[in-house]
């Protein structure tokens, strides 16, 4: 999108490359984008949804609100699409569409910081087209964009360092992450999915098979333990409780022999 002339900049910017929690500053700002190329919200392509934060998703049902394209969790991608779209001169109605420059543009980008060929999109939740890449592609690609010293990839690292919230939510886990190691970039994705980079390049992909997000922390904590670099702060986010009726009654760890696999890795 910067390379399309994308004209946003640090909190903004991190929501442009956010999976958001739907909190109202998330909302406003994806407002704001939007203003600042005279578009509104009804210009966004992304389902009627509702906000992912619990707290949240209660203030906007109390105030009246339903399901709406602004809740989504990739309202910040599309509201940067769209203004990257307005700001290039390229069309708005079919921005999702993976024949479109922004998307074609978006492919280019994905290889090259993956460092290998991209495959065929499929359509994400949200509508915009899904790339395939590897798992070390992604991995490699985070530890490019944490470890980016210039160019185009630093301000997008240093906007997720700056601004977690903006990229996340102000209760979720990758805030933890972001500021409990120096220079991290990490991010949430969807079907278990999760990806971090250090500033030495070193990147870190995480991906659950069944799809679900439970066993992400505890894999990821495993292996920044492995590193040296886990504090008092991240190890309280490992085990993951597993709750019934409210209360705990069990737990996902990593077992003894992964954390052991995860030792000899680091070590050599």
């Amino acid at each position: 999108m910067l390379r399309g002339g994308l004209d946003v900049t640090g909190a903004e910017l991190a929501l442009v490359g956010a999976s958001h929690a739907g909190e109202a500053f998330h909302r406003q700002a994806v407002v704001s984008i939007l203003e600042g190329c005279g578009l509104t919200v009804d210009a966004l392509q992304t389902p009627p949804s509702l906000p992912w934060d619990e707290e949240a998703l209660v203030e906007w049902v109390r105030q009246g609100h339903g399901r709406e394209p602004v809740a989504h969790n990739c309202s910040g991608k599309h509201a940067g699409m769209l203004r990257t779209c307005v700001r290039a001169g390229w069309s708005l109605h079919d921005y999702r569409d993976a024949a479109h420059p922004l998307q074609r543009s978006t492919r280019a980008a994905l290889a090259q910081y993956t460092g290998e060929p991209v495959g065929d999109p499929v359509v994400d939740g949200c509508g915009a087209p899904a790339f395939a890449v590897t798992l070390t592609g992604l991995a490699r690609s985070f530890g490019r964009l944490a470890s980016a010293d210039d160019g185009e990839a630093r301000p997008i690292a240093d906007a997720f360092r700056r601004y977690p919230e903006h990229a996340s939510g102000t209760r979720r886990d990758e805030v933890v992450f972001h500021h409990e190691v120096p220079g991290l970039v990490c991010k949430l994705g969807a079907e278990g999915a999760f990806a971090a980079g250090l500033p030495d390049g070193t990147g870190i992909a995480v991906k659950t098979a069944d799809g679900n997000h439970r066993g992400n922390i505890p894999v990821l904590v495993g292996v920044l333990a492995a590193l040296g670099l886990a504090t008092d702060a991240l190890l309280a986010l490992a085990p993951h409780p597993v709750l019934g009726h409210g209360r705990p009654v069990g737990r996902v760890h990593l077992h003894t022999a992964t954390e052991r696999s995860l030792a000899r890795l680091a070590a050599g």
